[in-house]
C-alpha cells in the first residue's frame, strides 16, 4: 500500500499537465517525444522504486530473520482483501507510468510494453524479497494479484482503447480496531496498513458509457464494491492480544453498489488542479450506498466511506 500512495503524493504536486488529456490530444503527440517529460518519469519511477527497496530492506524487514527462498500460500488470507490491494497498486503503478510515457510522446504499444507492464516489474521484487524472510514467503496468489492489476490498465487500453473502469480505494477507520488492543493499529493511520476491515476496493465507470449519454453529467460514476469484516487475523481471528483478550466475531464478505465521480471529466486549465483531480480518481468518494453482505443480509448507507 506504501509505494501507492508515494505514487498519489509525487502526482498530486507534480502531476503531469497532459495525464488527463483525451485519447486524440495523446495521438497527436505521440509522433514527437518530448524528453524532458520523458526523463521526469523515468526518474520519478526510478526514485520510488529505489526508494520502496529500501525501505523493505532497511524499515520493513529490519528486524525479520533471513531463511532460505520459500513459498507461501495466503490465497484464502483475509478474505482476500490482501488481493485487492496488491491489485490496486500494480494498477496504480502501470496506469500512471502508461499515462506519462504517453504524454511524452510514446507510441501506444511502446507506451503499454514499457509502462503497462511495470506493476508486475515493480511489484515481482517485494514478492521475493517475501520469499527470503520468516513469517513471509513468495505468494503466487499476490502474483496473481498483481498481474491482475496491470492487466486491467493493459487490457482496456487494447480491446477498448480508453479506460472504461477505474479501480478505486476508500478507507474509514473499523470498529474493530477500537477493540483488538492494537492488534489493528493504535491510530488511524497504524490502521490503513493492519485493518483490512477498514478497505474498500471500487471498478468504477462513467454512467454516460451505458445510459442518458450527453443527457446526464460526464462525471457521474456507479461503483462495484468489495470489502470484508470481522477479521482479527489472516485466516482465523485471534482471541488476544498483547495478554488482553479480542471479541468474537463472524468474517464476513460484503459486496456494494455505489455512486462516485470521475473528477478528470471535470474541465480545468490549471495544471496543479489536473494533477490534483487525477490523484483524487484513484481515491472513491463517500457516496449514499447499498451493501449486500455474505451473511445474508443488506442494507443502505446514506454515506458509506
Amino acid at each position: 500500500m506504501y509505494r501507492p500512495l508515494l505514487l498519489l503524493a509525487f502526482l498530486l504536486f507534480n502531476g503531469p499537465s497532459g495525464i488527463g488529456q483525451t485519447k486524440d490530444s495523446l495521438s497527436l503527440q505521440a509522433s514527437s517525444i518530448d524528453k524532458k517529460k520523458l526523463r521526469t518519469a523515468i526518474i520519478t519511477e526510478s526514485a520510488l522504486y529505489l526508494g520502496s527497496m529500501s525501505y523493505l530492506q532497511f524499515i520493513w524487514y529490519k528486524d525479520s530473520e533471513r531463511v532460505p527462498f520459500h513459498f507461501y500460500n495466503d490465497s484464502k488470507g483475509y478474505l482476500q482483501m490482501d488481493k485487492m490491494g496488491h491489485a490496486y497498486g500494480a494498477y496504480i503503478e502501470s496506469y500512471l507510468s502508461y499515462k506519462w510515457l504517453r504524454n511524452a510522446g510514446l507510441s501506444k504499444n511502446k507506451a503499454l510494453i514499457y509502462g503497462g507492464t511495470l506493476g508486475i516489474i515493480l511489484q515481482t521484487p517485494i514478492e521475493v524479497f517475501d520469499g527470503l524472510y520468516k513469517h513471509w514467503g513468495f505468494s503466487w496468489s499476490d502474483m496473481a494479484a498483481n498481474t491482475a492489476g496491470s492487466l486491467l490498465v493493459i487490457g482496456q487500453e487494447v480491446l477498448l482503447d480508453k479506460q472504461l473502469v477505474q479501480y478505486k480505494f476508500s478507507y474509514s477507520r473499523s470498529e474493530y480496531a477500537s477493540l483488538a488492543n492494537g492488534y489493528l493499529g493504535d491510530n488511524a493511520l497504524e490502521s490503513l496498513f493492519l485493518d483490512y476491515n477498514s478497505q474498500t476496493y471500487w471498478l468504477s465507470s462513467n454512467l454516460d458509457n451505458y445510459i442518458l449519454k450527453d443527457k446526464i453529467p460526464a462525471w457521474l460514476c456507479v461503483s462495484i464494491g468489495y470489502s470484508a469484516n470481522g477479521m482479527y487475523g489472516e485466516f482465523e481471528n485471534r482471541t488476544s492480544w498483547k495478554g488482553l483478550s479480542i471479541p468474537e466475531t463472524d468474517r464476513y464478505r460484503q459486496y456494494l453498489l455505489s455512486l462516485d465521480i470521475d473528477w478528470t471529466k471535470i474541465p480545468t486549465k490549471s495544471k496543479f488542479m489536473k494533477g490534483l483531480f487525477q490523484a483524487m480518481n484513484f481515491i472513491k468518494v463517500p457516496s449514499p450506498t447499498l451493501e449486500f453482505a455474505s451473511k445474508g443480509r443488506s442494507k443502505a448507507h446514506w454515506i458509506y466511506f
